[in-house]
């Protein structure tokens, strides 16, 4: 029986110019269904919809597309994304009470934490490693990755000396969490498994099926075809504003005078690092990013890129960094084109890098490749325009806010686009960043919201915001509104604020400072 289905399902797969078409299909009156039968309904057994795609080519030889897909049962919120916002907003949804689909383009969970090897999370910890700064799910998810020995709580060193990780002993980067991205996805596979989490991994969402500002369905694609998952609510966690481009909200990308965006990298890993001398070095020339060295090198012919500093980072275990060095510039993340050049031309880089590591920086002559990216690094891409736009101005004053439901501690940190090596300063911040809730609502669409670097903000503002700590207090924030969403039939704008903090508080977020 089940072949015959298939069968009829490559028939209609195939069909041109049909009308919207759901047959609703009974499930006992419920809603909730389990993986094997989602894949089922994928698959072809179940409703059928034809879409006609909402991002179709807007020139006049475009292509109108259209497309019979079968209807999954129905879902409270479909996390689209599954990096730290998208993780921590699943979490969150789910432990609210809601019946949630995690949806991941990559085969595992964690982002570009773990897909694209920059393993290292950021923001979530003052200067001095004394105080949490984001709570909750991140806070949970840090101290047990470090009691299972695949992450380390870093704490400042007590002789005042530079680390060898190549910055002071106590600074943004020594408060973040670096990990070992391949047994933290392992890791999030049980987080998820063990929430009892709906997910489909290598799966992509292609496009959404919109009615009145509302998003009905969003369409996915994976190696079972095409299929249209409904819901109630919608989370944007793809990091670049995915389904919101796709729901006609508006947004904005790059700076303003050219549109350009800060450059991208192709992370590395390498092992067998000698750290004492890389330290011994760091010290006795205080030279913290090789900045002497690269300017001598560069003079020499020796130094093609153009960048004129050099990053490291201690990961799980000594000996053991990632290189967070390169830097690609001109990169559109949201460009498909753009992104396999990048991914090229990252590749050529990285083992032309690690030549000039060995053969000039101390610590690095026997060092190895132990991975290299298959995933690229994006820093920058869209920023939703919301009702409110968080700007430097707030970040300077210190500016409170009523809806205010996370924090950052991280720096300004978004490297000029055509200088790589150039991070502006814009004033002096105040010790932590407060994130208002309204940034993270698109316009016009009702039932979406946008966690992660895609919010509603200045654009230098990205740099303390889209680290991966403040990004999971965001995601959780989304989690929690999404239960109000369902259970009130209102949109995002209308969350009541005061709940939903109150909510964050029991879950042991962190949503005043003081």
């Amino acid at each position: 029986m089940f072949q015959i289905l298939l069968v009829l399902f490559d028939i209609f797969f195939n069909l041109k110019d049909i009308k919207i078409n759901v047959i609703k299909e009974k499930n006992n009156g419920k809603c909730e269904m389990n993986r094997r039968q989602f894949l089922y309904a994928s698959a072809g057994v179940g409703s059928l919809l034809t879409f006609n795609s909402c991002s179709r080519s807007k020139s006049s030889n475009g292509l109108n597309f259209q497309r019979n897909v079968p209807v999954s049962e129905k879902y409270d919120v479909v996390v689209c994304g599954a990096g730290p916002s998208g993780v921590a907003a699943a979490i969150s949804a789910k432990r609210s009470g809601l019946n949630v689909l995690l949806v991941e383009a990559q085969g595992q969970f964690g982002g570009v934490g773990v897909s694209a090897l920059v393993s290292h999370w950021l923001g979530g910890r003052t200067d001095d490693c004394q105080r949490w700064v984001v709570g909750g799910i991140f806070k949970e998810m840090a101290t047990e990755a470090a009691d299972a020995k695949i992450a380390l709580l870093p704490k400042p060193l007590k002789n005042g000396r530079l680390s060898a990780h190549g910055w002071s002993h106590a600074g943004q980067l020594t408060a973040g969490v670096p990990f070992d991205p391949f047994a933290m996805a392992r890791f999030l596979d049980e987080k998820i498994n063990n929430e009892k989490i709906d997910f489909l991994l290598s799966t992509n969402v292609v496009d959404v099926v919109l009615e009145n500002d509302l998003i009905k369905y969003v369409i996915i694609y994976n190696k079972s075809g095409f299929a249209a998952v409904p819901a109630d609510a919608f989370i944007d966690a793809t990091g670049d504003g995915d389904i919101a481009a796709k729901s006609n909200c508006q947004y904005v990308k790059g700076r303003d005078e050219d549109h350009l965006m800060a450059a991208a990298t192709l992370q590395f890993h390498v092992y067998n690092v000698d750290q004492d001398a890389l330290s011994d070095y760091i010290h006795e020339n205080n030279s913290r990013r090789f900045r002497e060295k690269i300017k001598q090198l560069r003079k020499m012919g020796e130094w093609p890129f153009p960048y004129d500093i050099f990053i490291s980072v201690q990961l799980h275990e000594k000996g053991t960094m990632m290189i967070n060095t390169s830097r690609l510039v001109g990169v559109d993340g949201t460009d498909g084109r753009s992104v396999s050049e990048a991914l090229v031309k990252g590749r050529e880089e990285t083992f032309l890098l690690l030549e000039k590591m060995k053969k000039h920086f101390p610590g690095f002559k026997n060092a190895k490749i132990r991975a290299v990216a298959p995933v690229l690094g994006v820093r920058e891409t869209r920023r939703i325009i919301g009702n409110y736009i968080l700007t430097v101005k707030d970040l300077n004053t210190g500016k409170e806010f009523k809806d205010t439901i996370g924090f950052s501690a991280y720096c300004w940190d978004l490297p000029d686009p055509k200088k790589p090596s150039v991070n502006p300063e814009h004033g002096q911040r105040k010790e932590v960043t407060s994130i208002p809730y309204r940034i993270l609502v698109p316009q016009p669409v009702k039932n979406l919201i946008c966690p992660g670097r895609a919010v509603s903000v200045e654009r230098p503002v990205m740099g303390p915001l889209r680290v991966m700590a403040p990004c999971m207090a965001m995601g959780e924030a989304a989690g929690k509104a999404a239960a109000q969403v369902i259970s009130k039939n209102i949109g995002f704008s209308q969350v009541n604020i005061t709940e939903l903090k109150n909510e964050l508080e029991k879950a042991g977020a962190i949503i005043t400072w003081s």
